[in-house]
C-alpha cells in the first residue's frame, strides 16, 4: 500500500476499529464533494455529520445530521457527535475552525485537489484510510477512462471569463481546479493580471480590454440562470453561456461525470 499522505503532508494510518466495541469510524465531512465521494465508496454508514451544502446523493445524505455550512459550522454539535475523523478542504473551510475541531477530533484529513488527476490520489487516500481500496481502484479506472476519452486540446485555445459571483463580480485564477478542468479542452481562464487571489473580484471594463471568446456563468456558488445570461449578453455583446458548476468544480467521484461534461462543452 502506498503512503497515505494528505494535502498538508500528514501521514495517516488505516483505520482500525476497536475490536471490543466493534465500532467503525465516525466521519464528519465539511466538503460537499467529499461527502458524495464517501457515499460512492460505500462509507455512508460511517458519516455522522455533514454540511447543509452536502446534498448528493440526496436519498442518502438526507438522513445524516447537518452541522452548519462549510464556513460556519456548529462546533458543539460536532463535539457531541464524537467523530473519529474530520475531512476538510483548504479552499472551502476556515483554518481557525479546523484548528478548533482538531483539538478533540483525533484524525483530520486535509484535501486540496488542484488539477483533475489529483482525484486519483484522493480516491486512494480515502480508500486506504477506510479500508475500501477496491472501490477506490474502481473509481480510478472510471476516471482514467473518462480522461482518455477527452479529445486532444485544440491548437487554438479560447479565452473565457468564468464567473462564480456577482455584486461584486468574481472569477477564478489559473491555479484553481476549475481553471485546470477547463484547460483540458483548451479554454484558458482570464483573471485580473495583478491579482494574487485565487478567486478575485473584477470589473467588466477591465475584462473586455482583453480578447475574450466567451463568458461562462456557473450555477454555483452563485445561482446564475439563463436570465443572467441574456442580460449579460446584451450588456457585453459577447457570447455568454450557463455551465454546471458542480461538474466543473466538484472533485471526488463527481469529477468522472465532470470529464464527460467537459467533452460535451468542447463540442460547443
Amino acid at each position: 500500500m502506498s503512503r497515505l499522505v494528505d494535502a498538508l503532508g500528514t501521514l495517516h494510518q488505516p483505520y482500525e476499529a476497536d475490536a471490543e466495541a466493534g465500532a467503525g469510524p465516525r466521519i464528519v465531512s465539511l466538503v460537499p464533494s467529499i461527502t458524495e465521494l464517501l457515499c460512492e465508496l460505500d462509507l455512508s454508514r460511517y458519516l455522522v455529520g455533514r454540511t447543509g451544502f452536502c446534498i448528493h446523493p440526496k436519498s442518502v445524505v438526507q438522513d445524516i445530521p447537518k452541522i452548519g455550512g462549510t464556513k460556519d459550522v456548529n462546533i458543539e454539535k460536532i463535539r457531541q457527535l464524537a467523530p473519529t475523523h474530520l475531512i476538510v478542504n483548504i479552499d472551502e473551510n476556515e483554518k481557525p475552525t479546523v484548528e478548533t475541531l482538531a483539538q478533540f477530533i483525533p484524525h483530520v484529513i486535509v484535501t486540496h485537489p488542484l488539477v483533475p488527476r489529483d482525484n486519483l490520489a484522493l480516491y486512494q487516500l480515502l480508500g486506504g484510510i477506510f479500508g475500501v481500496q477496491e472501490k477506490a481502484q474502481e473509481l480510478c479506472i472510471q476516471f482514467e477512462a473518462a480522461y482518455a476519452a477527452l479529445d486532444p486540446v485544440p491548437d487554438h485555445t479560447q479565452s473565457v471569463v468564468y464567473c462564480i459571483w456577482q455584486d461584486p463580480w468574481m472569477t477564478v485564477s489559473r491555479d484553481t481546479y476549475i481553471a485546470a478542468m477547463l484547460a483540458l479542452i483548451g479554454w484558458q481562464t482570464w483573471s485580473p493580471p495583478n491579482s494574487i487571489l485565487r478567486y478575485p473580484g473584477f470589473q467588466w471594463s477591465s475584462a473586455v480590454e482583453h480578447p475574450i471568446d466567451r463568458v461562462l456563468l456557473s450555477t454555483e456558488p452563485y445561482r446564475f440562470t439563463e436570465t443572467h445570461v441574456d442580460a449579460l449578453e446584451k450588456q457585453l455583446g459577447l457570447p455568454v453561456q450557463l455551465v454546471d458548476g458542480e461538474m466543473l468544480s466538484w472533485y471526488g467521484s463527481r469529477a468522472i461525470a465532470g470529464l464527460q461534461y467537459l467533452r460535451g462543452l468542447s463540442k460547443q
